[in-house]
C-alpha cells in the first residue's frame, strides 16, 4: 500500500480508501466485516461513510452503513489503527427523512452525536458536508443558477464545526460535492477569522469524469485541499462488466437503474475505447481506470467500493500498477474526443 497525509495535518491515510455505502443494503454486515477485514490486511488504513449511507437513501436503512462500521471496530478493536471518514447530509427531497435544518449549529451537534454511536466511537477523524446547503450544479447537472434563497452562513457552519472539535468529537473537516467559489469560500473564512479550514474535497473523479480537473485541480494544489476521489469505477461502467454484457443481476446499474449518471451513449463509447487500451496494455479496465486515479496529484486518496471480494482484490491491487506516459497519452486521447461524458 502507498500512503499520504490528510493536507496540513499529520493523519497517516492510504492512498486506496475503502468506500462502504453498499454496507447495509447491497452488503450484508458479515460481508462489510469480510470487506473491512480484507483491506485492512492490505493495508487500508481509510475508511469513508455518512449518515445518510446507505444509497439509494431512505428513512429504513439509513444508518445501517455505519452501524455495520460501528459494530466491526468494537470487535476488532482497531479503532486506533484506521481513520475514519464521515459526512452530515445536506438539505433536499433526497435527505427530508434525516433533517431540514441543513447545517444549523443544531443539526451539526446532533448529526455527530448520532453518527458517534453508530460508529461506537468517541471521535470522527474527518467530518465532511457532504453537499453545499445552496442549491448549485451538483450531481451531473452541468448548467448552473444562482440560487437567490440561499443567505451565507459559512461563518457559523464553521463556528459550529469549531465548537465540536474542541469537544473532541470530530478532528478535522472537509467538504464533498463543492465547486470552486464553495470551497474558496470557506478557505477564505478560515483564514479570516481563524476557524477550522477544509483540509480534503470529496468530489466524482474518473476517466468519464474529469470536471475535477477544471479550475478545482488547481484550487486543491494550489489552496492544499485534498481530493477524495469518489466514483473512481463510474459506478461500476469501468470495470466494463456492462459492456461485456458480464454484469450479474446484483449489479449496481441493475438493481438501481435510475443511476444513470454514467451510462449515457456518450459514456458508452468512452468506456468502450477506455477498454480497448487497457486491454491492449495488459491490464483489466478496472485496473487502469484506478490506477489512472491514483496517479493523479491533487488526489489525496481514491475512495474504491465493492460488493463482493473478488471485485475489492482486483481494486485494491490497483496501487500495485503505474501507468506509462504511452498509456496516458492514449487516454488523453480519448478524453480530447470525449471530454467528460459522465459529469
Amino acid at each position: 500500500m502507498k500512503y499520504t497525509t490528510i493536507p496540513n495535518t499529520s493523519i497517516k491515510v492510504s492512498k486506496i480508501c475503502l468506500g462502504t455505502m453498499t454496507f447495509g443494503n447491497q452488503n450484508t454486515e458479515s460481508e462489510g466485516h469480510q470487506q473491512l477485514d480484507y483491506a485492512f490486511t492490505r493495508g487500508v488504513n481509510f475508511i469513508d461513510t455518512a449518515e445518510l449511507y446507505p444509497v439509494p437513501a431512505n428513512a429504513k436503512t439509513q444508518g445501517a452503513t455505519s452501524r455495520i462500521i460501528g459494530t466491526w471496530l468494537k470487535n476488532s478493536g482497531k479503532r486506533d489503527q484506521v481513520v475514519i471518514a464521515s459526512k452530515i447530509a445536506g438539505p433536499g427531497d433526497y435527505t427530508a427523512h434525516i433533517r431540514t435544518t441543513g447545517f444549523s449549529p443544531k443539526a451539526i451537534e446532533e448529526a455527530i452525536d448520532s453518527e458517534l454511536q453508530r460508529l461506537q466511537t468517541d471521535y470522527i477523524d474527518l467530518y465532511q458536508l457532504h453537499w453545499p446547503e445552496r442549491d448549485t450544479n451538483r450531481f451531473g447537472i452541468r448548467d448552473f443558477k444562482l440560487d437567490t434563497q440561499w443567505v451565507d452562513n459559512v461563518n457559523e457552519v464553521l463556528r459550529s464545526l469549531d465548537t465540536q472539535i474542541k469537544a473532541g468529537k470530530i478532528r478535522h473537516v472537509g467538504l464533498s460535492n463543492e465547486n470552486s467559489w464553495g470551497t474558496m469560500r470557506y478557505l477564505q473564512e478560515a483564514k479570516q477569522y481563524n476557524l477550522p479550514r477544509m483540509q480534503t474535497i470529496q468530489n466524482a473523479y474518473s476517466l468519464i469524469n474529469r470536471v475535477f480537473e477544471g479550475d478545482l485541480a488547481e484550487v486543491s494544489m494550489r489552496e492544499h485541499i485534498g481530493l477524495l476521489a469518489y466514483s473512481p469505477m463510474a459506478f461500476g461502467v469501468l470495470s466494463g462488466k456492462y459492456i461485456k454484457g458480464t454484469a450479474l443481476s446484483n449489479a449496481r446499474l441493475k438493481l438501481f437503474p435510475r443511476f444513470s449518471r454514467y451510462s449515457s451513449e456518450a459514456s458508452t463509447e468512452a468506456t468502450k475505447r477506455y477498454l480497448k487500451i487497457a486491454e491492449d496494455n495488459n491490464m483489466t479496465l478496472a485496473q487502469m481506470s484506478l490506477a489512472f486515479v491514483n496517479q493523479q496529484p491533487f488526489v489525496t486518496s481514491n475512495i474504491i467500493g465493492a460488493t463482493n471480494l473478488e471485485q475489492l482484490k482486483e481494486n485494491i491491487a490497483s496501487i500495485e500498477v503505474t501507468l506509462s506516459d504511452e498509456v496516458l497519452q492514449q487516454i488523453n486521447v480519448v478524453h480530447q474526443a470525449i471530454p467528460n461524458p459522465a459529469t
